[in-house]
C-alpha cells in the first residue's frame, strides 16, 4: 500500500508538472504573426504533453484499481487464473493484475 501511494504521489506531481508547462496556449496560437514552423513546434509540443497526461492518467487508474485491491484483500491474486501473482513481479511492478503482460 506504501508503495503504491508513494507512486500515486510521484504521478500525480509528474501530472501537475506536465499541465504546468503547457500554459495559456490559447494566447500563444493566436498570434497571427508567428512563423508556421512555431507553430508546428507548439502544436507538436502540445500534442506530446497531452499523451503524456493520458498515460499518467492511466497509471493513476492502474494504482487506485491496485489499492482498491489491496482493500478488498485481492491484491497480487491473478484475475484470470486466481493464482497468486509471482512476488518478483509484483515487485517490478505493482499494479500488475496477472502473472502475464498483457495489452492495455
Amino acid at each position: 500500500r506504501r508503495r503504491l501511494r508513494a507512486e500515486r504521489e510521484r504521478l500525480e506531481s509528474v501530472r501537475q508538472g506536465v499541465r504546468g508547462e503547457g500554459g495559456d496556449e490559447s494566447t500563444e496560437l493566436s498570434h497571427y504573426d508567428q512563423h508556421p514552423a512555431d507553430l508546428g513546434s507548439d502544436t507538436f509540443e502540445r500534442e506530446k504533453d497531452q499523451s503524456i497526461l493520458e498515460e499518467l492518467e492511466y497509471d493513476l487508474a492502474e494504482i487506485e484499481a491496485a489499492l482498491q485491491r489491496v482493500d478488498e484483500g485481492t491484491y497480487g491474486i491473478d484475475e484470470v487464473t486466481g493464482d497468486p501473482i509471482d512476488p518478483e513481479r509484483l515487485d517490478a511492478f505493482p499494479t500488475a493484475r496477472t502473472n502475464v503482460d498483457t495489452p492495455h
